[in-house]
């Protein structure tokens, strides 16, 4: 029986009605993502046709789920929000704060022991406020969401940009950050600008070395790290239909990495296939009965083009496997092609790690695909070149995955089989020699491999692609190996090829597990004491941001023109820096020290005006802070974009940063900043950018007018006595000016609760 089986059988009785009302107001068929998004209004009713793009809406999210690294600032901020429970169903998943290193019971003790206070803390604080936790080990956040809680037509936000991952089931699942979870906690509504609308068509069908994750792989060469941002990505067509449901997730949780709301699918049969095969027959039956409102209807996927603002099309039939990388996940290169890619950027060809797993990929039967391979170099006599990490995605998928031999296989090779946890994916990698900063190159099946990713080395470039493609580049030990058209060498010294690979969609004995890794929390959490220590390094209650005096602000300093990408890897790392995660103030001091300053080229290397020196970004802005300075960040295209983070928001405000002045933003970060009380705005002319210079002063002088649609005036002071004016936009509504106003969306949430 499924999780909050009667929440899911609610959601189906109101479906017809709901879609009815909303088919009639907008006079159209729908696609299958507006009968999701118009089914979750706040108010229940729909009741005006919003705009694509334009309209920022309320919605009513069914559930939440939270990975153990923002879960401690999502809980730490809840517990200021003045409520006794979440006011939806709610998880905590264990997956982020365990490194790979020796092997999985180690590493597993290993965590369980340096990040015990973090863990007893999301442990009692899900206690408290009834809150489901998946323990450490029990499995990667978004396979242990599709194996438990994603159901078709349903809506759900996650502290994770790859909650999108979802989608796989028919979901609208989107990545957030802490407050946004904050507000659905609650019981408030939660906010989105109405997407637009993208359709892919999927024709053809996936065979030999081709995969799900060359879709993905494929349409993120199309559209790059920002063509999918404030869209949804539908996929529909016969080649859509004829993938699994864990394949269609790996195409779904990508989606983040071209900068997508979410992604998703219509329900079709391989999903009633993959609910019943993990115990949610409920959950089946009571989807077929609503089925033809669980996906688009059929004019849209008959004439897409009259019903989406962009269509691709892509032919199964006839696409290559790829291999993405290096340093960003859109640079997309067919199998076939690069050799010579390669050789012109100059790009290390000998592989020295293969690695399997994430969120991304670790289902059963992407195992299955990559131990068929692993078997051939076994049966075939071949020594592999590289060497082998797999992260299996839950316990439930590794518990049926060594049942039935397929880890065995790997091991076969000396694979290390790490944690059901991320791992290296996010940084979480205790790589030998990485402190050598030697250039390499790795090939993984994770999702992004921007500079320092996986092991914090800048030199290690890093590849994005299918776990089969993955276990036959690992075994050649070379990035340039076609294994459609390349032989190698065995140990007998005979040329040998490597066939397609088999994969199992389910297994044929069904899924096991001996213990899943849930602990269900109390049903009066009442009693139940959250401690945090005074002294504690991990872990920090929070103190309220202060409120905008209402003023023009003047005098800003310069504190970083960041120069190319800027991800939120690089305004706040993962990988050793997670252990902060809980404690605003110590993480604080990694904050953008990975953006590279756009007047010397250099990372954590900037002028400080005080004193003329240069420093550590951290140092010189606490530096302007205990003198009462404000400052400004200036950044290129797609500021913000990678992970949900909130920390890349709530640290430049903890410091004293006032303002993000940047070209565009990636969605979720923008958000992120509106809710923590900073000023988020673009150049109304992208080519301002090029004004700033590195001693720069700011004057806001209209922002005392601060309103929705209005531009914002600055004037920039250079040393020279000369000034530019230049002007800003904004997105920000009447509702996000007075969370600009109180300091935080937060404050007006607690402000609101004293009231009532």
């Amino acid at each position: 029986m499924a999780f909050d089986i009667e929440m899911i059988k609610d959601n189906y009785a109101q479906l017809e009605k709901r879609i009815t009302l909303a088919k009639n107001l907008l006079n159209r068929p729908l696609t299958s993502s507006e009968k999701i998004l118009y089914a979750h209004l706040w108010d229940k009713k729909p009741s005006q046709s919003f705009k694509r793009g334009e309209d920022y809406v309320n919605f009513a999210p069914d559930r939440i789920a939270c990975q153990d690294a923002t879960a401690q600032m999502a809980l730490l901020q809840f517990m200021q929000a003045g409520k006794t429970k979440a006011a939806v169903p709610t998880t905590v998943h264990c997956d982020h704060l365990i490194q790979a290193k020796e092997g999985a019971a180690a590493d597993l003790k290993s965590a369980n022991s340096s990040s015990a206070e973090v863990f007893n803390f999301l442990e009692s604080v899900s206690n408290k406020y009834g809150i489901g936790l998946w323990k450490p080990g029990a499995g990667i956040i978004h396979q242990v969401v599709l194996e438990n809680y994603a159901f078709p037509g349903g809506m759900m936000i996650g502290t994770d940009s790859h909650t999108v991952n979802a989608g796989g089931l028919g979901m609208v699942a989107i990545g957030v950050g802490g407050a946004d979870a904050v507000d659905v906690m609650a019981g408030m509504p939660w906010e989105l600008k109405f997407p637009k609308m993208i359709g892919v068509k999927l024709t053809g069908k996936l065979n030999g070395w081709t995969a799900p994750k060359d879709v993905i792989l494929k349409v993120a060469g199309i559209l790059t790290v920002k063509g999918g941002t404030g869209a949804i990505i539908e996929y529909f067509g016969p080649g859509a239909e004829s993938m699994s449901c864990t394949g269609k997730g790996t195409i779904c949780n990508m989606g983040a990495e071209v900068g997508a709301t979410t992604s998703t699918f219509g329900y079709d049969t391989s999903m009633e296939r993959y609910l019943r095969a993990t115990g949610r027959d409920d959950v089946a039956d009571a989807a077929n009965q609503v089925k033809e409102h669980l996906t688009a209807d059929p004019e849209v996927y008959a004439e897409p083009e009259k019903y989406f603002d962009q269509v691709i099309e892509i032919n199964l039939d006839t696409l290559m496997p790829h291999i993405n990388g290096p340093f960003t996940p859109d640079l997309a290169t067919p199998v076939d092609q690069m050799s010579e890619r390669a050789i012109e950027g100059e790009w290390p060809l000998k592989v020295e790690w293969g690695l399997i797993g994430s969120c991304t990929n670790s289902s059963y039967e992407d195992l299955s695909r990559a131990a068929s391979i692993a078997q051939q170099a076994v049966d075939k006599k071949l020594v592999t070149k590289a060497e082998f990490g797999i992260n299996p995605g839950s316990e439930q998928v590794r518990f049926t995955a060594e049942r039935d031999g397929l880890l065995n296989i790997f091991e076969d090779l000396n694979a290390k089989i790490f944690t059901n946890a991320c791992g290296p994916c996010i940084g979480q990698w205790d790589r030998a020699g990485a402190d050598k900063a030697e250039k390499n190159s790795i090939i993984h099946s994770f999702n992004r491999n921007f500079s320092k990713r996986a092991d914090g080395n800048p030199n290690t470039h890093a590849f994005v692609a299918s776990p089969e493609m993955v276990a036959a580049v690992a075994i050649s030990g070379r990035l340039d190996f076609n294994p459609m058209t390349d032989s190698l060498l065995n140990e007998e010294g005979e040329s040998v090829m490597l066939d397609a690979p088999q994969g199992i969609e389910l297994p044929p004995k069904g899924f096991d597990v001996e213990d899943n890794g849930y602990l269900a929390p109390e049903a009066d959490g009442s009693a139940v004491n959250v401690v945090v220590k005074e002294d504690s390094e991990r872990l920090q209650l929070l103190t309220p941001f202060n409120p905008w005096d209402g003023q023009n602000l003047m005098n800003a300093k310069l504190l970083l023109k960041a120069f190319g990408k800027c991800t939120t890897d690089h305004i706040s790392m993962a990988g050793p820096w997670l252990r902060y995660r809980g404690h605003l103030d110590n993480i604080s001091n990694n904050c953008f020290i990975g953006a590279v300053n756009a007047f010397n080229e250099k990372t954590n290397f900037v002028k400080n005006q005080l004193t003329g020196e240069y420093g550590g970004v951290p140092d010189v802005q606490r530096a302007y802070k205990a003198e009462g300075i404000p400052t400004i960040v200036v950044g290129d295209h797609n500021y913000g974009e990678g992970s949900s983070r909130e920390h890349a928001a709530m640290e430049p405000r903890h410091l004293g940063v006032k303002v993000v002045l940047v070209k565009s933003f990636a969605r979720i970060h923008e958000t992120n900043l509106k809710k923590q009380g900073m000023l988020g705005i673009t150049f109304a002319n992208e080519n301002d950018y090029d004004l700033i210079q590195e001693d720069d002063v700011f004057n806001f002088i209209d922002l005392a007018s601060f309103a929705p649609g209005k531009a914002i005036t600055i004037e920039v002071e250079h040393t020279d006595g000369s000034k530019d004016t230049i002007s800003a936009n904004h997105t920000y509504n009447a509702q996000q000016i007075e969370w600009y106003k109180e300091g935080s969306a937060l404050n007006l949430i607690k402000k609101q609760n004293s009231v009532s």
